[in-house]
């Protein structure tokens, strides 16, 4: 993943290092979010579209630990690297336990901090990429080359690009969720009214291509007052 497609989120409660890391990953080609405490750093990551984040640990409202264990918990992947003060064993354990990817004690040298994200951010688009671009999508297939589609009733087409667009912002997600404002913004961008409810009726016709059974769906599942994650087909 290039530096101009990563999208990082810094939760950092210290306005100095806040500014530092931002503007360090903003020099190196990134596009850098901040949130200064724990439940804005969930809301941030869970609006979807976030690569990696860099996660302090004393945080205000909720600390990282529990940022990193909840995000878990509802399906996102995205790399998580804790920025702590605490350099105990037991601590890295804490971090590792709630998820975490790396763990970096302050003060840090700022060459080691990029030269980790950079690590992760490869280790993860490694293990995103689909062979030759064929994904298996509930009881079907997809393909993020051709736009090719195969429904569950075996009748293959190309997906229009509305409910290309979805997909993809789906499948990117790793299973995290994808808030309706961010599909609004990524798929329809400056196109004129579109709707929360126009995004629902493509995920109808997403479901019915790819759900043995769109009234109860098992892969694309709707996550109430926020969007929509994709289940793994191997994990409903």
């Amino acid at each position: 993943m290039s530096p101009r497609e990563a999208r990082v989120l810094v939760v950092e409660d210290e306005a100095r290092i806040a500014r530092l890391l931002c503007d360090n990953l903003e020099a190196e080609g990134y596009r850098v979010m901040h949130a200064a405490d724990g439940e804005a750093g969930l809301r941030a990551a869970r609006d979807g579209g976030i690569d990696l984040i860099l996660l302090d640990v004393m945080l205000p409202r909720l600390d990282g630990f529990e940022v990193c264990r909840r995000l878990r918990a509802e399906g996102n992947r995205a790399p998580v690297l804790f920025l702590t003060a605490r350099d105990l064993p037991p601590d890295r354990v804490r971090g590792l336990q709630a998820g975490g990817d790396d763990y970096l004690v302050k003060p840090f040298h700022l060459a080691e901090l990029l030269a980790r994200v950079a690590a992760l951010l490869r280790r993860a688009a490694w293990s995103a990429e689909p062979a030759g671009g064929r994904v298996r999508v509930g009881a079907g297939w997809a393909d993020l080359v051709t736009r090719e589609a195969e429904s569950v009733d075996g009748a293959k087409d190309t997906l229009p690009a509305k409910e290309f667009g979805i997909l993809q912002l789906l499948i990117e997600a790793r299973g995290a969720i994808v808030s309706r404002s961010r599909i609004l913004d990524r798929v329809w961008g400056g196109e004129a009214d579109p709707t929360p409810r126009t995004v629902d009726n493509f995920v109808v016709r997403l479901r019915r291509r790819f759900e043995p059974d769109p009234e109860n769906p098992r892969y694309i599942l709707t996550i109430r007052g926020t969007g929509y994650r994709l289940v793994p087909a191997d994990r409903s």
